[in-house]
């Protein structure tokens, strides 16, 4: 037994405004429920263009708490199918969750269902399919003319000499035909490897709509399918096809996918567009004679010694340089408001703060600290694991600007540095390229690495 459900929303924030059920018995259409859904929450102009519904119409319709019981009654013990299955599944599991209610169907979506079993059509949209077919639609982007359609498409797909074989395949528990989008081919899907790298999501016009890197690209691009989130959802029902890069490395992949963000700028990765924030640590002397280290906000920092893109990072490395230099943590701004330092980690302050110390001897130390944070930013040669057992990679950094990275056969001889040009893949030295490798070199507890290239 199948029910054939077709949904229209508000758009943001998908709140239902109309449901179509049409109960098969695997021969024909036995049972009907349509209803209009008073969603308690505005309708856009847009979406009223599109589907004709505007506030007016649904205000004195019932809610989806007040026809929740015969939804579940005429889709109990049915499998639940829909074109583009995922979108309207999951926005009904949404709204009975919203009930405290647990929603579960087996499900089929007729997209890919059709890509399957009458493959060979440009698109594969309810609108366009039909049309190919000569499957007439009424009411177009209405949930009772639109199900109606979907109902005579899936009578053709049953009708397919391959019908009973594929459905009994997609509907496998481990089958993943109901959890990818629809409009994405499983070959696409079932070539990308459990590796290191970025993915890239286009959708049908082939324009880059997201960028995404991974430790195990196939583990990642899947839990993008999982994700019931409005923002995933629409994300997948525009995916049409996903390219990979492997990068060998965790870290050569964050490289990679800022790069390729700032390339394309693909309208799914809004977070990644903004620029960090960025602090600085800087120096000045008081009052009374004492120079101070100290870390702000970069705008309200002067003659900032060195820059960083997180104020966890930033504090890190004052203790570090602190600690080094047997600098007082009230001095380096560690600790605020207090008389005499008492930091948890930095005990051995040589009691400036206690009027132990003079001035003079105490600052010989800060210009000194000073000094190594001018020469810090030096050449940084950091080796990293290649795409496959014989490469090796790597990421250049030369006087604090970040240059790119490569990839090494081990059978190439490196001598010196000069020789990993011929292999360097340059790259824009951006805010969050600086603030992903000052991450990894702090993780690494030192403010400059020099590392071999290969063994």
């Amino acid at each position: 037994m199948y029910t054939i459900i077709d949904i229209e929303t508000t758009g943001s924030g998908n709140k239902i405004t109309e449901i179509a059920i049409l109960k098969h018995d695997g021969t024909k259409v036995i049972e009907t429920f349509s209803s209009l859904v008073n969603p308690e929450a505005y309708i856009p102009d847009y979406i009223t263009a599109l589907t004709g519904i505007d506030n007016s119409m649904v205000a004195d319709a019932p809610t989806f708490s007040e026809i929740a019981q015969q939804v579940l009654e005429i889709t109990e013990d049915t499998i639940f199918v829909a074109h583009n299955v995922n979108f309207d599944y999951n926005i009904i599991r949404n709204a009975f969750k919203e009930l405290d209610i647990d929603f579960k169907r087996k499900k089929l979506c007729t997209i890919r269902l059709s890509r399957k079993l009458i493959p060979g059509h440009q698109s594969y949209s309810l609108g366009k399919l039909c049309a190919a077919l000569n499957i007439s639609v009424y009411d177009r982007h209405r949930a009772l003319g639109d199900a109606e359609a979907t109902a005579i498409l899936f009578d053709l797909l049953l009708a397919q000499d391959q019908a009973k074989t594929v459905f009994q395949d997609f509907l496998k528990p481990s089958s993943k035909e109901a959890t990818l989008p629809p409009n994405l081919p499983s070959d696409v899907f079932n070539a990308i490897p459990n590796a290191p790298g970025i993915y890239i999501f286009k959708n049908k016009k082939g324009t880059i709509i997201y960028v995404g890197k991974a430790k195990d690209l196939k583990k990642r691009v899947l839990s993008h399918f999982y994700n019931k989130s409005a923002k995933e959802m629409n994300l997948c029902r525009e995916t049409a096809d996903i390219s990979f890069e492997l990068s060998g490395t965790e870290l050569i992949a964050l490289l990679m996918e800022d790069a390729a963000i700032k390339a394309h700028y693909p309208e799914f990765n809004q977070a990644a567009k903004r620029n960090p924030k960025a602090f600085a640590i800087f120096s000045y002397e008081d009052r009374n004679g004492i120079k101070h280290l100290a870390y702000n906000t970069l705008k309200s920092a002067p003659n900032p010694l060195k820059i960083y893109y997180s104020i966890t990072d930033c504090r890190q490395q004052l203790e570090q340089y602190c600690k080094a230099f047997n600098l007082c943590p009230k001095y380096c701004h560690l600790q605020e408001g207090v008389s005499e330092c008492s930091h948890y980690i930095i005990d051995d302050c040589n009691g400036i703060c206690k009027q132990l110390e003079t001035a003079e001897a105490y600052n010989l130390r800060v210009e000194e600290a000073i000094e190594t944070i001018k020469n810090s930013n030096q050449e940084v040669v950091l080796k990293q694991a290649g795409r496959h057992e014989d490469e090796s990679a790597f990421i250049l950094i030369q006087d604090g600007f970040y240059k790119g990275y490569g990839f090494i056969d081990h059978t190439e001889q490196i001598m010196c540095t000069d020789d990993l040009e011929r292999f360097l893949i340059p790259q824009n030295d951006t805010m969050h390229t600086q603030k992903i490798l000052q991450s990894e070199l702090l993780k690494r507890n030192a403010s400059v690495i020099t590392e071999t290239v290969v063994s």
